[in-house]
């Protein structure tokens, strides 16, 4: 569980409500009809600019990942590589044949080399899975920007919707303020479904999606290491690369 988008949603929520109580009645800010103009139109708007399919996937994806955390890191990445590679120079590759491996992709490739597949093959496979699932990230990416971009101007047309029928109908003076209100409400839903939930998640997808690349890469460069039968020493010296400067120590 990421943490991290839990306090933030909890504390951007929390602000709003509390500014909105100690100011007055809560079900003031409660428009069905302006939330609908805002919450349809962006999804329609962004439905349009992609496939449904794609949408769909993208919900998820972006859930998974605004919600998820990475249990890996370089360091336990190289470490973990580290012994796979000492264990194949000792046992030989068939001796990495049921390794208990907590990278998925990692264990992936590994298996691939058990399997006494090509360098070039397993180079292509290995590379080719990375891409896409970085693709799938950054697709998500775009469509939670789009609807970011869409709620916003949704908001604005609800907005208008309304000041067109209070402006249409003037007989009431005293109605005047309470429609002005309610027409302003759906600029206010556009701005917090843009700024608290679309865009920070399509920002998160970003931040995972540059992770996990260097993540994958990693095991990438480290599985061909292991095939090659490199020095674990020397392959270790050659990953801490994908380590910051301060933690370039060899992995104990």
């Amino acid at each position: 569980m990421d943490l991290a988008t839990l306090i933030g949603l909890g504390a951007g929520t929390a602000v709003v409500l509390m500014a909105i109580l100690m100011g007055g009645d809560f079900m003031t800010f409660v428009n069905v009809p302006s939330l609908l103009i805002v919450i349809g139109g962006a999804v329609a708007a962004t439905v349009l600019r992609f496939t449904l399919a794609d949408v769909l996937i993208a919900l998820k994806t972006g859930i998974s990942a605004a919600l998820g955390q990475s249990k890996s890191t370089p360091r336990m990445l190289i470490q973990e590589i580290s012994e796979l590679a000492q264990r194949a120079r000792k046992q030989g590759l068939i001796g990495l044949d049921g390794a208990e491996i907590s990278h998925d992709f990692l264990k992936k490739g590994v298996q691939l080399c058990v399997d006494g597949l090509t360098f070039e093959f397993v180079k292509d496979a290995l590379s080719r899975d990375r891409d896409l699932y970085i693709e799938r990230h950054e697709e998500g990416e775009k469509i939670f920007r789009a609807l970011g971009d869409a709620a916003p101007a949704f908001g604005m047309i609800g907005t208008l919707v309304g000041l067109v029928q209070m402006l249409s109908n003037m007989e009431d003076p005293q109605a005047i303020g309470p429609a002005m209100a309610v027409a302003l409400l759906t600029t206010l839903y556009g701005a917090l479904i843009s700024n608290l939930v679309a865009l920070p998640i399509a920002d998160k997808l970003a931040s995972k999606a540059q992770l996990e690349y260097v993540l994958r890469t990693l095991v990438i460069e480290g599985t061909l290491h292991i095939q090659n039968r490199t020095n674990p020493d020397i392959m270790v010296e050659f990953l801490s690369a994908y380590l910051p400067e301060g933690q370039r120590e060899a992995p104990a």
